[in-house]
C-alpha cells in the first residue's frame, strides 16, 4: 500500500501584473489632442509602480503626431491611491480641469524644445502632481 502524502503550498501576494489603461482622450483646441493613461509597472520584487502618463499629439488629417510624452511616477501612498482610483473610476472633473488648464499648456510649451530646462520640467511635474492630489 502506498504511503500517505501531503502537499503544502503557501499562497502569498499575487504577482504584480503590469497594465496600461487609457482613461481620457481630449481635444483642448483645434489641431491638438492628448491622452491620459494609467500605467502599473512592476519591480523585480513584484512591487507595483503606479504612473500617470500624458501624451500630447498634433492632429494632422488622419494622422496623429506625438509631440510630448510625460510619465509621472507616484511618490506617496496618497498619490498611488489617487492614480488607482483613476484606473477604476476614470478622470473626475477637477482632475480634467487641471489636465486641460495646467498640464496641457505646460507640455505644449515644450513642444519642439530639444532639451527642456529644469524650470520647464518642474512646471510639468507640478501640474501632473496636482492632477493626482486635487480634491475629488
Amino acid at each position: 500500500m502506498p504511503d500517505s502524502s501531503i502537499s503544502v503550498v503557501t499562497i502569498g501576494k499575487k504577482p504584480c501584473k503590469p497594465f496600461l489603461l487609457e482613461v481620457m482622450v481630449f481635444s483642448p483646441e483645434a489641431g491638438y489632442k492628448f491622452k491620459v493613461i494609467v500605467e502599473r509597472s512592476c519591480t523585480p520584487e513584484a512591487v507595483a509602480l503606479w504612473k500617470l502618463v500624458f501624451d500630447l499629439y498634433r492632429v494632422t488629417g488622419a494622422n496623429d503626431v506625438q509631440l510630448v510624452h510625460v510619465s509621472f511616477t507616484t511618490g506617496t501612498p496618497v498619490e498611488q491611491k489617487a492614480v488607482q482610483r483613476m484606473a477604476a473610476e476614470g478622470v473626475k472633473p477637477p482632475q480634467a480641469n487641471v489636465l486641460v488648464k495646467q498640464v496641457y499648456p505646460a507640455t505644449k510649451s515644450i513642444d519642439g524644445v530639444p532639451k527642456p530646462t529644469a524650470a520647464q520640467k518642474a512646471k510639468v511635474r507640478k501640474a501632473m502632481q496636482k492632477v493626482v492630489n486635487v480634491e475629488v
